[in-house]
């Protein structure tokens, strides 16, 4: 399913801006967020002058066009694939990597020669993001995996045979969802913000989407706000985590997480979906089963704790 289809399937978007010096000027927040740019940012000050950029302006239409509905399934889409990409890596030949399960070995049975706890780092990953996607799931109302929206994912040859490879791309990856609930964040906060003050949320969309994004208070959008930002934290710990299993160091060679150059969750060219499109396309590659995994990860998964932040 590509961009465009997945757009199709919630109508035709239109655009409604939300300026965020519009929001900090009408609540109060412009003048102490130049003061604490000056005093905390130094040289960074212009990322919060008065005149937008043309780069923050194209990103808060992008963002604008985003409903709620739109976020959820793109992280469902997300999550989904990453579940497909950890199960098929511990059943793949690069768990025989002397720094997975060892020659010989499996995601069952490390061997002498292998490193069982970066085995344990991917089957508590794949675990993880089981439980994301069923978070997303249940807010979306869909009933089971099933019906998710995308069931293949496609990576390129050779994604599961060597430690290099798979390690590279789940880097990527990593980045990539990371920049994408970093969007999330920044997305569901103006929109509270915006319910705050009486408005519609600038949400985009046809009116359906707007009557659904509506129903939505303030203090849920927050809440969208605070999972999303925990779910980042563990994609961080994957991103790190897979360095660690590839000896790139130092592992966790980042002060801050980026947004690997993304401006929006769901809407335009340098969106999350967008993003993920590649893996939804035949011609990336072999095409591999989300229902698969989903139904044999349990003999290879490891279980974690956890659920998401209080209200």
């Amino acid at each position: 399913m590509k961009t465009l289809e997945l757009s199709r399937t919630f109508g035709t978007i239109t655009e409604a801006r939300v300026g965020r010096r519009k929001f900090l000027s009408q609540a109060g927040l412009l003048g102490l967020s130049a003061a604490a740019t000056t005093l905390a940012l130094g040289s960074a000050k212009s990322a919060f002058a008065e005149q937008e950029s043309q780069a923050e302006r194209i990103e808060e239409g992008e963002q604008s066009k985003d409903t709620v509905k739109q976020i959820f399934t793109a992280a469902l889409i997300a999550e989904d694939l990453a579940t497909t990409f950890y199960y098929n890596g511990l059943i793949g030949p690069v768990i025989q990597d002397p720094n997975l399960a060892g020659p010989g070995g499996s995601a069952t049975n490390v061997t002498s020669a292998g490193n069982a706890g970066n085995v344990n780092y991917l089957q508590a990953a794949l675990s993880e993001e089981i439980s994301h996607a069923n978070l997303f799931r249940s807010l979306l109302g869909i009933s089971s995996a099933s019906a998710d929206p995308v069931q293949t994912f496609y990576f390129p040859a050779g994604s599961f045979d060597t430690l290099a490879g798979f390690a590279g791309l789940l880097n990527a990856l990593e980045n990539a969802f990371i920049g994408a609930y970093l969007n999330a964040i920044q997305e569901f906060s103006v929109k509270a913000a915006n319910r705050r003050r009486g408005g519609d949320g600038g949400w985009g969309g046809n009116q359906g989407d707007r009557d659904d994004d509506s129903k939505y208070t303030a203090e849920q959008l927050d809440y969208f706000a605070k999972v999303a930002a925990s779910i980042l934290g563990i994609e961080a710990e994957h991103r790190v985590l897979g360095r660690v299993i590839s000896n790139t160091n130092p592992a966790n060679n980042l002060a801050y997480e980026q947004t690997d150059g993304l401006n929006a969750v769901y809407n335009g060219p340098n969106s999350a979906v967008a993003a993920l499109t590649p893996f939804l396309t035949a011609s990336t590659g072999p095409g591999y089963s989300f229902a698969a995994a989903l139904s044999n990860q349990g003999s290879v998964s490891l279980p974690v704790t956890g659920s998401p932040p209080a209200f």
